[in-house]
């Protein structure tokens, strides 16, 4: 089974650009089937589905948020990151990477995930 690991600030200012990357452990991350993802919850609410990569490299995003993301996946690191730019205060949450072969990430029940990396957006 694999393991994932988010990594990156946990405070970012409004309006500046939110980096995370999720290393992936135990298996590839170009392994046959693999769906990758990242999701968020905010404080108070429910998961929050951003994106995710399909095995095929694809990366699919959540409509609403299409427009400040970007997902990206380095195969020499083994690692898939997120961009979030023009953060704002809303952008509050535990953010989440996830893994499942043969399937997208839909709920907590589903594949590996990461521990959660909390990340506030505050001046």
């Amino acid at each position: 089974q694999v393991l994932l690991q988010e990594s990156g600030p946990g405070l970012v200012k409004p309006s500046q650009i939110l980096s995370l990357t999720c290393t992936v452990s135990g298996g590839s991350i170009t392994a046959n089937a693999y769906y990758w993802s990242w999701f968020r919850q905010p404080p108070g609410k429910g998961l929050e589905w951003i994106g995710h990569v399909v095995p095929s490299g694809i990366i699919v995003y959540n409509p609403s948020l299409k427009s400040r993301i970007t997902i990206a996946r380095d195969t020499s690191k083994n690692q898939f990151t997120l961009q979030l730019n023009s953060v704002t205060p809303e952008d509050t949450a535990v953010y989440y990477c996830a893994g499942r072969r043969g399937a997208v990430v839909t709920t907590f029940k589903d594949g590996s995930w990461g521990q959660g990396t909390q990340v506030t957006v505050s001046s």
